[in-house]
């Protein structure tokens, strides 16, 4: 009889977010606490080139980049060689993904989640119809089509054409927000993107589709985020819903993985919660928690 995976275990599944898998170089697969189950990731961003130079992520922006396009006819067979794996059970047989529960085997996105902005891959409309349609090749309606997005590059028609490709074969889009003011956002993002930007393209984006937001908090110089600054994120978020904007979720979540700068550390569990509670009280909104490591 096989044994029971640990819950540490099962932790250490979850924080495996690495974006390679075998020889491939654009599609990989990690089991996700956030999709609570098995995502395929499509990274367009092999480059490692991003307009955004958050302090926590993890993304390795000082070794040169091996890959520096995005060969689309090998991102398809990529795709369908991942689906067959999963699809099979062979990907578990696999010593990376052995010990994934049986309630987490099963497939509940395709994400587009990469080592940068995927919105600024210039043939973003094209990747997404190509991932709409091996999704329905395989008869996979159910399977969501999921952008994880800083949504810099909403305003522009070519992206705008793709995220309405996006949300009509089963699309949902997951926007950044970490900040409530210019400066947070700034030291957090590190960006020459105005916040305004995010916030106009968000608020244009809630408006013709329910989105998901998330938000990322985490303890700078040992310091967790100041209470003013929580505040501000829920007058941003009380902001777009009164402008007809639908929020259907806000993800809460810290530090997972090595950050980018040393003087980011991830929330306790107790400094999340307390982050959530305010969200929930001042905005109403369903909101849920992601812990950092333990």
């Amino acid at each position: 009889m096989s044994q029971p995976v640990s819950t540490r275990r099962i932790r250490l599944i979850h924080r495996d977010h690495r974006r390679t898998f075998q020889e491939n170089l654009y599609v990989y697969a990690v089991v996700s606490r956030r999709s609570k189950g098995v995502s395929i990731g499509i990274n367009l961003n092999p480059d490692k080139v991003c307009n955004f130079d958050c302090i926590y992520c993890q993304v390795d922006r000082v070794t040169p980049a091996v890959v520096r396009g995005v060969d689309l006819a090998r991102f398809r067979e990529e795709l369908e060689d991942m689906l067959d794996l999963i699809e099979s059970g062979k990907l578990f047989e696999m010593e990376r993904f052995r010990d994934t529960p049986p309630e987490l085997r099963r497939l509940n996105d395709i994400a587009f989640s990469g080592d940068g902005e995927p919105t600024t891959f210039p043939q973003f409309f094209e990747a997404v119809q190509m991932a709409a349609e091996v999704k329905a090749k395989w008869n996979l309606p159910e399977v969501k089509l999921v952008l994880i997005t800083n949504t810099t590059m909403f305003h522009k028609p070519q992206v705008q054409s793709g995220l309405a490709l996006l949300r009509s074969h089963n699309g949902e889009i997951w926007a950044k927000l970490e900040a409530g003011t210019e400066g947070y956002y700034q030291l957090v993002d590190r960006t020459a993107i105005p916040f305004q930007r995010i916030l106009d393209n968000i608020m244009a984006e809630a408006r013709r589709a329910p989105l998901v937001i998330q938000a990322m908090f985490m303890r700078i110089h040992d310091q967790p985020p100041p209470q003013p600054e929580v505040e501000a994120f829920c007058d941003r978020l009380n902001e777009i819903i009164r402008a007809g904007g639908q929020i259907q979720l806000v993800q809460v979540y810290t530090v997972a993985r090595v950050p980018a700068e040393t003087y980011v550390g991830p929330l306790s569990r107790m400094e999340v919660d307390q982050i959530v509670e305010t969200v929930e009280r001042r905005t109403k909104l369903p909101t849920e928690a992601f812990y950092g490591p333990e």
